[in-house]
């Protein structure tokens, strides 16, 4: 991964990167209003940096039992170098050490495909997130 590192973290408190990298994509960039909620205090954010620069995130909470993967962004001039990728293998790896089987997600309906190369599957009807249309997949990883 040439020369970038990662850092998980339970709590957005423990890991503030990542919500630099978060206001940067969904707020500033998407629109989005609603981005940070109650969850973030629990769930395990993951941080990629190019040297000190944050320039990758996603977390990883659960829920009645099941492992939920989002807020996977990456900074517009770093798309297209896998770092969406190995964020979410990284959130992966914390959800089977944690000893989930199935991972579930809510997509942007736009990046479904990039989901699907990393072996998740749709499921449900579209549904809106805001202003954006947004897909239930999944994934069995046990």
């Amino acid at each position: 991964m040439e020369n970038y590192t990662i850092k998980t973290a339970k709590g957005l408190e423990n890991n503030p990167d990542a919500r630099l990298i978060r206001q940067a994509v969904f707020v500033d960039e998407q629109g989005f209003v609603n981005e940070f909620d109650s969850i973030d205090g629990n769930a395990v954010h993951a941080v990629i940096y190019d040297g000190g620069f944050p320039v990758a995130t996603g977390r990883l909470f659960g829920e009645d039992g099941e492992a939920h993967i989002g807020r996977i962004a990456v900074r517009k001039a770093y798309r297209g170098k896998e770092l969406g990728r190995k964020i979410v293998e990284t959130l992966e790896k914390s959800a089977a050490e944690l000893g989930y089987k199935v991972i579930m997600l809510s997509a942007q309906k736009r990046i479904e495909s990039f989901y699907e190369k990393l072996g998740y599957k749709s499921y449900g009807d579209v549904y809106y997130d805001e202003y954006c249309p947004h897909i239930a997949m999944k994934k069995e990883i046990g």
